[in-house]
């Protein structure tokens, strides 16, 4: 299996390469040269087995011969092994064909840990048969951080700088990356939003001097090792709905588009999906370019929602390239004329490529706040912000549809609990072993939305690397 970057100047890489690469040198995104096919067969055949049995037969396609077999099975062994259900990501029914497919089982109660989980192994595992160590720098809008710190903290040959928008992250997801003291541990602190730091995070890697210096790995969804696992909860939930023999659709909340495009992935392989449904809340860049082919940068506004918090969705790069039928020279001018006009407009032909497969709407704040109390009141469940906004997109848009729909509940209502309890007046518990999170010390950075003061600091504190 060999990767491709979505700009076309890059070298072309194994999956061992692009994991340790994370962005491509040409400041691209990596995908598949090719995209691997499962057979409908093949996709009935997985139904009802374990979930890391699932997994190793999912990104087996994606690794090749990079990771050894027996290697990866341990590995998806290990880390789906720590998750609290021993379905992984179990399906919950909210209405006739509406489910939710819960994704905060994980040792950080957020979707992250699904393929944050596998990245730390495959870390240890290439880094160890190569004697060598890398400096991941990651950003989050809130959960990423936490998902990648727990993953990476203590590993001898890796240390870990999360840049968060300073002031813009629920407390308890602050806390979760902040009370972490491991030594290879460094959490930052930036002023300004997390479009800023996703900015800092790809000048690092664009700069070749400083990315070879302290050997630069991304954990963020840039890195094509993050999407990969995400790839697999939309097979075990199709297979559990009656796939490939019934079509389903999936509506995500989105804010960096991986998520997503993790379903397109699935897609691509063979995987009957109906329609991907993206879920915006008010900072719905994705909702407006994908109904009006408008792709126009504004401001950010902090919502209760912050891992959605977002205008320059880094992984809606992948999806142009293969709506531009991977014409790297038109993806790599399109996003220049962002960087330069903060903005650009879709070809009406290769808008109109996404619309029997992807939906867009969002969700206000009022709204989502309506839906946790709805939801809680017609089921008892309890979801979080993120989630609401997406049962709110997927009840609007789904229609008279029969076919199953799937809302991707991308968090623990915990996370948020403010915001929960001003749904249903009842603050959500943290589970036991957190019960005592918001007591720990914390320990971070505050810096400015400078890369100079990052990259000094990086430098400063990123150890000896060998």
């Amino acid at each position: 299996m060999r990767y491709v970057s979505t700009r076309g100047r890059a070298p072309v890489l194994d999956f061992e390469g692009v994991l340790l690469a994370g962005l491509a040198t040409d400041g691209g995104l990596y995908v598949p040269q090719a995209w691997p096919r499962i057979a409908h067969d093949e996709i009935a055949a997985l139904r009802g087995r374990p979930y890391a049995e699932v997994a190793h037969a999912i990104l087996s396609r994606f690794t090749g011969d990079a990771i050894d077999d027996d290697v990866l099975r341990g590995i998806v062994e290990e880390a789906y092994g720590r998750f609290g259900h021993p379905a992984v990501a179990p399906l919950t029914q909210i209405d006739s064909a509406e489910w939710l497919l819960e994704l905060f089982h994980g040792p950080t109660l957020a979707f992250k840990d699904v393929a944050m989980q596998v990245l730390g192994r495959l870390y240890d595992h290439v880094l160890e048969r190569r004697d060598s160590r890398v400096t991941v720098i990651g950003a989050t809008s809130g959960d990423t951080g936490s998902a990648a710190i727990e993953a990476i903290q203590g590993r001898e040959r890796a240390s870990i700088f999360i840049l968060h928008p300073h002031g813009r992250v629920s407390e308890v997801q602050r806390r979760q990356m902040t009370t972490v003291h491991g030594a290879n541990v460094h959490n930052l602190a930036i002023e300004g939003t997390f479009d800023d730091c996703q900015a800092l995070l790809k000048a690092m890697f664009n700069d070749a001097a400083f990315r070879d210096e302290v050997r630069i790995s991304g954990v963020n969804s840039i890195n094509w090792a993050r999407i990969v696992p995400q790839v697999v909860y939309y097979f075990t939930a199709a297979v559990s709905l009656g796939a490939p023999e019934v079509a389903v659709s999936f509506c995500v909340p989105s804010g960096n588009f991986g998520d997503v495009f993790a379903g397109y992935v699935a897609h691509r392989m063979g995987l009957p999906v109906e329609r991907l449904v993206v879920a915006s809340n008010s900072n719905d860049i994705l909702t407006r370019v994908l109904n009006t082919g408008e792709h126009r940068l504004t401001s950010v506004a902090p919502t209760m929602s912050p891992s959605m918090d977002i205008q320059v969705s880094s992984n809606f790069e992948r999806l142009l390239f293969e709506m531009h039928d991977r014409d790297g020279a038109r993806v790599d001018a399109l996003m220049r004329q962002l960087a330069t006009e903060r903005a650009f407009d879709l070809d009406p032909a290769a808008l109109a490529s996404l619309h029997g497969l992807f939906a867009a709407g969002r969700c206000d704040e009022e709204e989502t706040l309506a839906t946790i109390a709805s939801v809680h009141r017609e089921t008892g469940l309890v979801i979080d912000p993120h989630t609401a906004v997406g049962v709110h997109v997927a009840r609007r848009l789904r229609g008279r549809r029969a076919s199953p729909m799937v809302t991707l509940s991308t968090a623990h209502p915990a996370k948020f609990p403010d915001a929960v309890e001003r749904a249903i007046g009842t603050r959500p518990a943290l589970p036991p072993r957190l019960a005592d999170l918001l007591t720990r010390e914390e320990r971070y950075t505050v810096l400015p939305n400078d890369l100079g003061a990052v990259m000094a600091h990086v430098r400063a504190h990123k150890g000896t690397v060998a």
